[in-house]
């Protein structure tokens, strides 16, 4: 019978490349991590691992096994949320991964939900964006992920995650109060001159702003690059920037910059994604709903 523990070793080296960067991500060292590897080689009776460079590269064999563990852990994880579903309580640490508007906006009160209906149920929550998050949830190392999908950028996909959809939100040009600098700035092609905020490249709000403006008949003057959207905001308040940014970040506020609609009213779509394994368990469906249940709150509804 072969070792899981060992094989899904394998499986993380095939996802992260490294000895170095499996051990880190399962808080081994190297050395525990290669010996391991090793007693799985002398299990199986062939080789798994080539050496390339400074490198160990799987064997067409490794890649076999690594494939059969893919569904083994699959099993095994839908094995756990079917015995948790079976207990119809939310239990045990939940790893929950946001990108900021969701964290500023519905964190707070999803967390007092789960706190008050769901006290067994430790949620622990980090900041991602949302293109590393998925394919970190894919890899085991969160439970369920929040992610956005802007109009002409779509997400990474992976095989083993659903996508439930959890709300929309309008996106909007935001400048300078009026009275500031900018302030008389009322759509996008008026801010062929002004100076953007914007996040860092790569990231799908960037993609999309970017695209609007050129679609507008000009190159952005990105001055500024920040994934803090309260920095943002606060570049724009007082006059120094423009940007486009989503509705969701007014929810329970009032917004202290000037907001106009977009040509067309483009609208973000923010969704969660769990590994379909572990997508029924009762610490899943219990977020899912204290999420959707913030967002209501956000907006006046039950």
């Amino acid at each position: 019978m072969l070792d899981v523990r060992r094989l899904r070793l394998l499986r993380e080296l095939q996802i992260r490349g490294t000895l170095a960067s499996v051990a880190a991500a399962l808080h081994q060292s190297p050395s525990s991590v290669s010996q391991q590897l090793s007693l799985l080689e002398q299990e199986v009776g062939v080789e798994l691992l080539r050496k390339v460079g400074r490198r160990v590269q799987l064997t067409p064999q490794a890649e076999i096994l690594v494939e059969h563990t893919s569904a083994v852990l699959e099993r095994l994880e839908q094995a756990e949320s079917d015995l948790a579903a079976s207990l119809d309580e939310a239990t045990g640490t939940f790893r929950l991964a946001v990108f900021q508007s969701v964290a500023l906006a519905l964190m707070p009160a999803t967390l007092s939900i789960l706190e008050t209906e769901h006290p067994r149920l430790r949620v622990t929550m980090t900041q991602r964006e949302p293109e590393s998050a998925l394919y970190e949830t894919w890899a085991r190392e969160f439970d369920l992920v929040i992610a956005e999908k802007y109009p002409g950028h779509n997400t990474p996909w992976h095989p083993e995650l659903d996508a439930v959809d959890l709300t929309t939100d309008e996106v909007r040009l935001a400048v300078p109060p009026a009275g500031r600098r900018f302030g008389d700035i009322t759509s996008i092609a008026e801010a062929a001159d002004a100076p953007w905020v914007m996040e860092p490249p790569g990231v799908a709000s960037r993609h999309f702003a970017e695209q609007a403006c050129r679609v507008a008949g000009f190159e952005p003057d990105v001055r500024y690059e920040t994934a803090d959207l309260q920095a943002q905001i606060s570049l724009i308040e007082s006059g120094h920037a423009v940007a486009l940014l989503p509705d969701l970040l007014w929810l329970n506020r009032e917004p202290p910059v000037a907001l106009h609609r977009l040509d067309g009213r483009p609208h973000r779509t923010i969704f969660t994604s769990a590994r379909r394994a572990s997508a029924p368990s009762p610490g899943v469906a219990a977020t899912r709903q204290a999420l959707s249940r913030a967002v209501a709150a956000g907006r006046g509804g039950a």
